[in-house]
């Protein structure tokens, strides 16, 4: 008895009545415009006239259920309360497209018709059928005009018989509820799963949501990272000279500090930036990220000489452009400090011009050879997607000289901007 009386039997049965409840509305409006046409009729005792009305209501929900925010709700109900297989997913947001609404209205069209149905015969075969089992018991029910059988049945085997009659009703109500429910079941995912258009808006949404993601992780690891080979740097070096160089020890101590506090600034500030893109998005133009005119204090302070050349006003680029030539300088940095170690120096050279931005950075190449650690990349690959997002090029590799170089050349505006 589990198919007709379990809990998933119950919970269909109970969408079934959800959508009778929901006809009554356009039932009752059915009832008045059957009204108007026959009005010698009664509408609640003619069995053809309450067709008829049935027959009006379901164009009517039909189109009601056109708005963009059928769906969702409609999707919910049916998630809830009709059993569906996991693997069948129902779409999650209102019906945009011609396509997506017209199945949403036959979807509410057939939960509708069935459930009218379903209902009106639950609320009249229920009460009758328990009428039914307990007739031989008490006189008064058989007395009633209701039970009262024709008198072709009414012998002495029909109290006998009555209790069985009832339980059939029952059955039949509970196999039809059934056989119903698993046909909304089958239908949903048609009507309410997602067109092909919400498939492709959701694979933006995810592209969207992987290139924030994305995003924040250079800011991370350029921020951070950076940080934390200037600090080891630094700190191996203090310590070696600990006993004969207090001088240079307070000068590395003091480096450390002004390095963990910028960096807990900008970690900060991409914190924030992430609590931020929970509600309103990524914003890769935030006020709070550092550019070009912060970079005398990351070279101070990166752990490594470096003698800088700077060409043209790079002040006049867009702020954005700025804020990924900071990024890339920093990462820069770091890798030339990662594996070159103490002994190490770096050589950059920053254009800005009409043409754009141009960054140019060497280092060593023996260093690099001697301390370079297996499975790195991630800075020159975080370097490279910042370079193309703005669409610009970015090389790198040793050159005849020995020298590792970085060559990163960035255009005064992203694509698709105007140069500011």
């Amino acid at each position: 008895m589990s198919p007709l009386f379990g809990r998933r039997a119950g919970l269909r049965w109970l969408h079934l009545l959800l959508g009778g409840a929901l006809l009554m509305p356009y039932f009752l409006v059915g009832t008045v415009i059957v009204g108007l046409y026959r009005p010698d009729t009664d509408v609640f005792t003619s069995p053809t006239a309450q067709l008829t009305a049935f027959a009006c209501a379901l164009p009517m929900a039909a189109v009601t259920a056109l708005l963009p925010l059928a769906r969702p709700l409609s999707a919910s109900a049916a998630r809830a309360l009709c059993g569906l297989p996991p693997d069948r997913p129902l779409a999650e947001g209102p019906a945009r497209t011609g396509q997506a609404r017209i199945r949403s209205a036959a979807w509410f069209t057939l939960h509708l018709g069935l459930g009218g149905i379903l209902g009106g015969a639950t609320l009249a075969l229920v009460p009758f059928a328990g009428g039914l089992m307990v007739l031989p018991f008490f006189t008064a029910v058989r007395d009633s005009p209701v039970f009262r059988l024709p008198a072709a049945l009414d012998g002495p085997w029909a109290p006998v018989l009555a209790p069985v009659a009832g339980l059939a009703m029952l059955l039949a109500l509970a196999g039809c509820a059934t056989a119903a429910g698993a046909v909304l079941a089958r239908r949903a995912p048609v009507l309410l799963g997602p067109t092909p258009d919400d498939r492709l808006a959701a694979a933006e949404r995810r592209a969207a949501d992987l290139a924030v993601r994305n995003r924040l992780a250079r800011e991370l690891h350029d921020s951070v990272g950076h940080a934390l080979s200037a600090v080891t740097l630094q700190a191996g070096a203090a310590r070696r000279v600990l006993d004969s160089d207090p001088a240079f020890v307070r000068e590395a101590l003091t480096a450390i500090e002004a390095t963990t506090r910028r960096t807990v600034g900008e970690l900060d500030a991409v914190l924030g930036l992430l609590r931020e893109g929970e509600d309103q998005g990524y914003d890769e133009d935030g006020p709070h990220r550092p550019t070009l005119d912060a970079l005398d204090g990351l070279l101070a302070h990166c752990g490594i000489p470096v003698e800088c050349v700077k060409r043209g006003d790079p002040g006049s680029i867009p702020p954005a452009v700025s804020r990924e030539a900071y990024r890339i300088v920093q990462e820069g940095l770091s890798n030339a400090l990662r594996h070159g170690g103490s002994g190490t120096r770096a050589d950059l050279r920053i254009t800005a011009d009409a043409g754009g931005v141009e960054i140019t950075m060497d280092s060593p190449l023996p260093g690099r050879r001697a301390v370079t650690r297996p499975g790195g990349g991630r800075g020159l690959r975080g370097i490279a997607e910042r370079a193309a997002l703005l669409g610009g090029t970015a090389d790198w590799g040793p050159d005849a000289d020995g020298v590792w170089r970085l060559a990163v050349r960035l255009p005064p505006h992203r694509p698709g901007q105007e140069h500011r």
